[in-house]
């Protein structure tokens, strides 16, 4: 039973930990949403380095508003002045998405983190349904995105 119940407490601090690590993406994710469009009048959403990227009117790789962009695919990686990962891909209509691994990959960037397994932080995602959206399979958006209506 003693021992049942250590397992238990173990996935609880996994949960809290990954939690804390959706989370902090998320607010990373917004950080750098407001760095970019004040930095750059142009860029409404980090959608936009993209399109401005592909036009040529941008490089694919710079910096703006303090982080460093590295558009790929269809994406970009912002990287802030500290050295945090926030990468995510584009939906058609801009929505910022991201995965399991784009979190693990934010985990990773942050200075004594332990990246939590997969399924942490699946279920840590899947405890958050007020603020984000799973908007095709393993694919997820933030609902309603921090200081936007």
């Amino acid at each position: 039973m003693k021992a049942s119940a250590g397992r238990e407490d173990d996935r609880e601090d996994q949960g809290t930990s990954a939690r804390e690590i959706v989370l902090g993406f998320v607010r990373a994710l917004g950080a750098a949403d407001v760095a970019l469009r004040q930095a750059v009048p142009s860029v409404e959403r980090p959608a936009d380095l993209l399109v401005l990227a592909r036009s040529g009117e941008i490089g694919r790789k710079g910096e703006a508003g303090g982080y460093a962009y590295a558009v790929h695919g269809a994406g970009c990686r912002l990287t802030s002045p500290d050295g945090v990962d926030v990468d995510v891909d584009f939906t058609a209509d801009g929505r910022e998405i991201f995965d399991l691994w784009r979190l693990g990959r934010y985990a990773r960037s942050l200075p004594s983190c332990a990246v939590p397994p997969a399924d942490a932080l699946r279920s840590a995602v899947e405890g958050l349904p007020d603020l984000l959206t799973e908007v095709r399979p393993g694919w997820f958006t933030v609902s309603r995105p921090p200081g936007r209506r």
